[in-house]
Order: C-alpha cells, then sequence, then structure tokens
C-alpha cells in the first residue's frame, strides 16, 4: 500500500507484511497444524485399541460366567473357541489347570487369553478364573426367608410348593 506522505513532500512509505513475515507465519500455523492432526490421529488409535480390550476382556468374562451358569466342570489342559460380542468375533484360548489339592477334583484355574485374530498373534485381553467342581457343591433352598443345605436336592416345602428353585 502506496502512501504520500503529509508534507507533500512526493517520498512514499510502504505499510504492511513483507514476503519473509508472511512465509515465517505460514510456517508457523503449518508445524502447529500438521502437530495437531498428528495428536487427533493419535488419540484416535489409542481410543479404537482401549476399546478393543476392553470388549476382550468381556468376552473372557463372558466365557468364564457361562461356564459357572452351566455348572460345567473344564477339562484339564488348552482348549480353542470363538464369541461374538459387539458385530466382530473374537477368537480366545483357554488354558485349565488344577489348583488346590494334589487330585484337582475341588478347584481348577483357568486362564483365558482373548485375540482379536483368528491366527491368535497378538492377545488383547487376559483374565485368570478359579472355578469349584459343582459336583461338591450343594445346592441350597430358601425356605421361608432362611437358608438350608439340601443335600437332597428336592425341595422341602415352604415358601416355594410348585418345586421350582426361586
Amino acid at each position: 500500500m502506496n502512501r504520500t506522505t503529509p508534507e507533500g513532500s512526493g517520498t512514499t512509505s510502504i505499510c504492511g507484511f513483507t514476503l519473509i513475515e508472511v512465509m515465517v507465519a505460514l510456517s508457523i500455523i503449518a508445524i502447529a497444524l500438521s502437530s495437531l492432526i498428528k495428536a487427533s490421529g493419535s488419540h484416535t488409535s489409542t481410543a479404537a485399541y482401549l476399546k478393543s480390550k476392553t470388549l476382550a476382556h468381556y468376552v473372557a468374562m463372558n466365557e468364564i460366567a457361562d461356564l459357572q451358569t452351566k455348572r460345567s466342570w473344564p477339562d484339564m489342559g488348552s482348549s480353542e473357541g470363538s464369541a461374538e460380542m459387539a458385530g466382530f468375533e473374537w477368537f480366545w484360548t483357554r488354558e485349565v489347570a488344577s489348583a488346590g489339592d494334589e487330585t484337582g477334583n475341588n478347584i481348577r484355574s483357568m486362564k483365558f487369553t482373548v485375540y482379536g485374530n483368528e491366527d491368535r498373534s497378538r492377545g488383547l485381553a487376559q483374565v485368570r478364573a478359579f472355578i469349584s467342581n459343582p459336583a461338591n457343591n450343594q445346592p441350597t433352598v430358601i425356605n421361608n426367608g432362611n437358608q438350608a443345605s439340601n443335600p437332597g436336592g428336592a425341595n422341602q416345602g415352604g415358601a416355594n410348593p410348585g418345586g421350582t428353585p426361586p
């Protein structure tokens, strides 16, 4: 921008930014924006990884709960399987070992490792649980609000005369 000085001497002064100043400012803005984009991408990939780890943990916990509710007594050794959760197929490995006494008839240790891919190359979650032998556990019947051991497993009357467990 050219401007004539007030004295009318005919000399002009230039007001504004030079090309070098503009280039330096654009360089600073470009560096700042690229670091923001990199941080945003890193945050997105971290969030996706944490989501996968959380879902893998849920898969392992669901498998353990499934064994407990079915009152299953898992065989010793290693086994593999898969489960679906949140629209994805998860692959797991279960390792069962004896825990407690030498016979292994009362408590077993289970280690579930959950993978996101079928070749099981990268474990996302690992959960260890202990399960007791359901054959050694006696069912409990609630009789008029009091818990009582029921070795025979039959209903002995009281609050639930229909014969179905509460």
